[in-house]
């Protein structure tokens, strides 16, 4: 098998050869490479202390020298350049207390996760499999080099790789993995937010968000994202609905673009429902005010999730407005108010998880809902076409204007300038200076 590797990296396992050093790419570039994909980058492993990488290039960068890393710079590139390592004990269950650097490439690639990361390739050698990674490539498997116990008890957001791994290759896991991933589950809540997050993102974005259901099974919602678990177990006995809340959350999940921003509003987007619902004497379940509740959880998740403050904003607003119209009394007025609140530059998004949304419920009133969504879509247009005032901003009258007729600037500007949006968004013909300038006098005088 012969894979095509970059200049540089062909350039830095040739150098480490010549100076008697055994080098190698490894790890998920050989995986990606095999699979026919594009690497993200690639790392490179060598029987070469840090020491030695160093006098073999001119520039190096110590990024991790203490466990055998030095980046090796070419031009404008940055290449990770590895000794072959065996990882001591992981007392925290996150890293290793110390490495031991090795002569032999076995003993490194046997201390990898999984066997498809696990192969390594130069093109003296060829590729070296020494655990099966290329058959499990072809069976489509995830599955622990070694023993999994062992490669779960050293590092526990491993459990959650073997899941993202899944989702992004469409793979299936291993069942002595499945079965070690499950008793080892309660250990990530020694991980930190950040590294949980970091894999989360990963699944969700991926191509099968669905395997969102294996972390449920394996017990890693449980820790992560209880929230979930909450959803899984909510019914909705009511006739838009055919799933439960968890199982109508990744059919949403699978109906949006694999954006980060829009693949978790997808998963909030009814997190309150198991706090909102009540059962009528009929047996038919409601979620009033579910909404608002969602966008509180959501946002105390993300923050949990030590997530960045321009996504929780966005997603709070989609899953806050997401239900906007489900009775189905919309006009252009409500429409022209929805714009201005939730931001009309989350229109597209809206759209987009309103769709999803409507195709995860029953089909009883699909056509319905889409009739109502079309009806909303015609609106915003008509109000986009007319160029419609939709925030303060847009009035035709500002601050200055106010102050030349008495008004001081502070809260009570604020107060009359929020007013006359109010008014213009009900008429949009009010939004001339002259018909503000009208109501400023009409409310002063009040």
């Amino acid at each position: 098998m012969k894979i095509d590797m970059p200049q540089d990296v062909r350039y830095i396992i040739e150098q480490l050869n010549k100076a008697g050093h055994q080098a190698y790419a490894v790890g998920g570039c050989v995986r990606d490479s095999v699979l026919g994909r594009q690497p993200n980058d690639w790392d490179i492993t060598t029987s070469a202390d840090p020491h030695a990488v160093k006098e073999v290039f001119r520039r190096t960068i110590d990024t991790g020298i203490q466990h055998g890393t030095v980046t090796v710079m070419l031009k404008n590139n940055g290449y990770e350049v590895t000794t072959y390592r065996i990882d001591g004990e992981y007392s925290d269950h996150r890293r290793p207390d110390g490495v031991t650097f090795t002569s032999e490439l076995s003993e490194d690639l046997m201390r990898r996760d999984f066997t498809i990361n696990a192969m390594a390739y130069n093109e003296q050698d060829g590729l070296v499999d020494l655990y099966g990674g290329l058959e499990d490539l072809e069976k489509g498997i995830i599955r622990c080099v070694g023993n999994p116990d062992e490669r779960f008890d050293e590092d526990a957001l491993r459990i959650m790789r073997a899941v993202r791994f899944a989702a992004q290759l469409g793979f299936d896991i291993d069942s002595d993995t499945r079965n070690a991933a499950a008793k080892h589950a309660p250990e990530l809540k020694n991980v930190s937010a950040e590294r949980i997050e970091t894999e989360l993102t990963k699944m969700l974005v991926s191509d099968h968000p669905e395997k969102i259901m294996d972390m449920y099974e394996l017990g890693i919602t449980a820790v992560v994202l209880p929230q979930f678990d909450e959803m899984i177990n909510t019914p909705q006995n009511n006739p838009y609905h055919k799933y439960d809340v968890g199982r109508h959350t990744v059919e949403v999940m699978k109906g949006v673009p694999a954006t980060k921003v829009l693949r978790y509003a997808a998963l909030l987007h009814d997190c309150g429902k198991p706090e909102t619902r009540t059962t009528d004497e009929n047996g038919i379940d409601h979620f009033k005010g579910h909404a608002d509740v969602s966008e509180k959880i959501a946002v105390r998740v993300l923050k949990g999730l030590k997530m960045d403050n321009d996504t929780i904003r966005d997603v709070r607003t989609i899953v806050l407005w997401h239900d906007f119209g489900l009775k189905g009394n919309v006009s252009v007025k409500s429409v022209r108010k929805m714009l201005s609140q939730m931001g009309e530059e989350y229109f597209d998004d809206f759209v987009r998880i309103k769709t999803a949304d409507i195709k995860g419920q029953s089909e009883t009133f699909a056509d319905e809902s889409f009739q109502v969504l079309e009806q909303i879509i015609k609106y915003h247009d008509e109000i986009m076409e007319a160029g419609n005032a939709l925030s303060i901003k847009s009035l035709a009258i500002n601050g200055q204007d106010l102050k030349q007729q008495g008004v001081a600037p502070g809260p009570e500007m604020g107060q009359i300038l929020r007013y006359l949006l109010d008014r213009v968004l009900d008429d949009p013909y009010l939004n001339t200076s002259e018909s503000l300038l009208e109501l400023v006098q009409g409310y002063l005088n009040n």
